[in-house]
């Protein structure tokens, strides 16, 4: 993984965040605060993903308006945007 990207594995699901298109709307952190934070750049960072049920989790990353954060299933099918 790139530096412009975070990723992280969690509940089967692949988590990316690219970096470079996330705008700090922290529309993830507010619906998830356990798996996302800003960091100090106000771009959002993965923290523990794990810590929120799959729906939630799937939920706050749809929300992201710029499609910076990219979910693939089990499957490898992309779920999320």
């Amino acid at each position: 993984m790139s530096a412009s990207r975070d990723g992280r594995i969690a509940h089967g699901l692949r988590l990316c965040i690219d970096r470079s298109l996330c705008v700090g709307f922290g529309d993830c952190v507010d619906i998830a605060p356990e798996a996302f934070q800003l960091d100090d750049d106000s771009i959002a960072i993965l923290i523990d993903p794990d810590r929120v049920d799959r729906e939630r989790l799937l939920r706050a990353c749809d929300a992201c308006p710029v499609d910076a954060i990219t979910v693939w299933g089990e499957d490898g099918a992309q779920l999320v945007p």
